[in-house]
Order: C-alpha cells, then structure tokens, then sequence
C-alpha cells in the first residue's frame, strides 16, 4: 500500500494506533521533556550513528558545559572536541561548532522554525532538520531516519534501495500523507521509537506487534529482505604505527590538521605502512626512524589495536621511546611537546587517549 491508496481514516486509525504503542512504551529520555530548539538540536546531533545509551552522558555534558547555543558559540573549538572525545565522527562536533556560531551571528540566537532554514545549518540533513522542527516548533514535516525508513519499508511493502535517490523522495511523500498534522512531534518521535524498539533490524518480535494486521513484511515474510539496502562498501585496510616519544613527563605530540575524520585532534609521531609489521626492525631503517629513535629506550605496547571506522579498519601498534633526561629529537614542525597536565586537557582520538591511560602517562579516571 502507498499514499495513493490511503484514505483519511486509515491515516488516522494509522496515527491512533502508533501514538497509544508510543505513550505505553516511550522511553524516558532526558531531551524528549523540552521543547528548547537547542537541547533538541543537541541530542539530535550528539545521536547520529551513536546509541542513546553512550550518548546520553554526553549530552549531560554538553548542557552543563554550555547551556545555551551562546555558551556553545564562544568556546574554543579544541575544548569543544575535548568534551566530544570517545563519540566519534568529529566532524560532527566541527559543525556542532559552527553552527552554534551561525545561529549567534545570522539569526541573533534563535534558531530558524522550518526544517527549510535549519538545514541551512552546517551539518544539519533533512531527517535533523525535520525533527527540530517538529519536536520544537510544530512544523508537520516527516523527520524520516534509519528506524523510520525500516519502518515504512515493512509496513508499506516498499521495495526501493533506501539509499537511492528515488526513495529520498518515495518515503518522504509517504511520511507527509501519514504525518499528524494536529501532533506531528508525537508521530515523529513514535515513528523513530516504534523502529528503535518494536520493529528492530534483526529478529523483530512481530507477534506482539500492533501492525502485525497490516504489516506487508510479517504477511510476507519479509523482515528480513525490507528494508532494501546496498552493499555497505567494504571497509579497507590501514596499517598504523605509532611512537610515544616522551622524556619524564613530556610528550611529543602533533595537531592533525586537513580534510581527515581526526582534523584537530592531537595524535603521536606517525608511520603508516602498506603491511602489518610485529618488530620494529622490520621497518625502521625503510621508513628512516632510525636517526629518529637514537639515544632512545624502545619498548613496544604489548597490545595491538584495531579500530573500526565507516570505511576503513585501522590496525594500530604503538611503541613507547623513552628519552630519558635527554632532549627529545628534532621533529617536523607540525610537532609540539607539551606537559602531561597540557596532554590530559588536548582533544584526542579515543584510541590515543586509551593507551595513554593504559601505558600510565594519565590518570584512568581523569575526565
């Protein structure tokens, strides 16, 4: 069934039917009691590909440290990712940034109140747009995410690759023939709830669903097939070594700057190599580290890592040169050497700030 073929009534029975699921079984979560443009905002992007349970705390942090869009807007960007460490995706915290700074200075603080003026917002894409403008203005637009599209698919019988673009356009007009138009953050927000909880990726329990009458997936033993997905592209392979250059409480560290996911963040002296490489004499005289560790104690971490990101798998070793009471060797300019109370308050990749905690240079309980 599509839109062309829904009458008002099934709409409405449709609406009834979602918000009594969302009253009995909405979690309670600390942004759905506001209707404040920025908390919402917040959690909005704090949520993007991270689950509520890791998410949650950071959001707490955030509101605290800055409590409003202006606090945001007049801090520093490096305090801002410092705070956003273990979250990822930092380009998110850049926009976050920047955005609070756009709506400081181009809309005197208060945000636009249509989803067609938030998405003018750096980082802000129709689904965060859409739901700020529902949750906190009203606006009856279809705030569609990963969870709605999977919804809608099932639902609905539709059979179009959800990343397409033509399903951009299929799904939406389909959420405007369902969305309420007397409580459109309701429906948005049960819509989202219904996925994140109910009608789940894996395993769905569909017997105890509320659309299981009219469900095109449970009739069909579809769960499973809808919604349609491309192929993820396969993440590739990098090989990282990294060396913790360091005499007493000193440490060599750089601030990575360009288009990469970590631009700002502070990392250690770098070598990435086309293989794995287990000792260091495999590679050191090939890659010139040799002039570099001179006069330097090397012990490697006994842990190797492997870090996931969207498209690629870092494999990650790290090797401890410990420098003694000499001076640390010359470094490219793009290096600074800074105390151990400077590195603890820097913004880091988590995997750097995780072994620097394992390995002692700071404290594990340090936030």
């Amino acid at each position: 069934m599509t839109e062309d073929d829904m009458d008002k009534v099934e709409v409405l029975c449709f609406n009834k039917i979602l918000s009594k699921w969302y009253i009995q079984n909405a979690r309670d979560l600390l942004w759905r009691s506001t209707r404040d443009p920025y908390k919402i905002w917040l959690s909005e992007v704090i949520l993007q590909q991270t689950r509520v349970v890791q998410g949650t705390p950071y959001y707490v942090k955030f509101t605290s440290n800055y409590p409003t869009v202006y606090d945001l807007a007049a801090a520093p960007l490096q305090e801002v990712l410092r705070l956003w460490q273990g979250l990822g995706y930092y380009s998110r915290a850049r926009n976050l940034h920047a955005s609070a700074r756009m709506v400081v200075e181009e809309y005197g603080g208060e945000f636009p109140r249509t989803a067609r003026e938030l998405v003018k917002l750096k980082g802000l894409g129709a689904y965060t747009a859409a739901a700020i403008a529902s949750f906190a203005f009203d606006e009856p637009v279809p705030a569609i995410d990963g969870n709605v599209y999977r919804v809608m698919a099932r639902i609905f019988g539709i059979e179009t690759d959800i990343l397409s673009p033509a399903a951009k356009k299929e799904f939406f007009s389909l959420g405007q023939t369902l969305i309420s138009q007397d409580d459109p953050a309701t429906y948005n927000q049960a819509m989202i709830e219904f996925g994140a909880l109910q009608c789940v990726p894996v395993a769905p329990n569909c017997e105890v669903c509320v659309f299981k009458a009219r469900c095109f997936a449970y009739a069909h033993q579809a769960q499973d097939r809808l919604p349609v997905k491309a192929k993820k592209i396969k993440a590739r392979s990098r090989y990282l070594n990294y060396f913790i250059l360091y005499n007493g409480q000193r440490i060599a560290l750089k601030e990575r700057v360009g288009k990469g996911i970590w631009n700002g963040l502070y990392d250690f002296y770098e070598i990435e190599t086309q293989e794995p490489h287990g000792q260091l004499e495999d590679f050191a005289e090939s890659y010139g580290l040799n002039h570099l560790l001179r006069g330097g104690v090397v012990e490697p971490v006994d842990k190797a890592f492997v870090h996931l990101l969207t498209h690629q798998k870092l494999h990650v070793r790290f090797w401890k040169v410990d420098f003694g009471q000499q001076a640390l060797p010359a470094l490219p300019e793009a290096y600074g050497v800074f105390d151990l109370d400077r590195v603890g308050s820097l913004p880091k990749p988590i995997l750097i700030d995780q072994v620097l905690r394992q390995e002692g240079f700071l404290e594990q309980d340090e936030e």
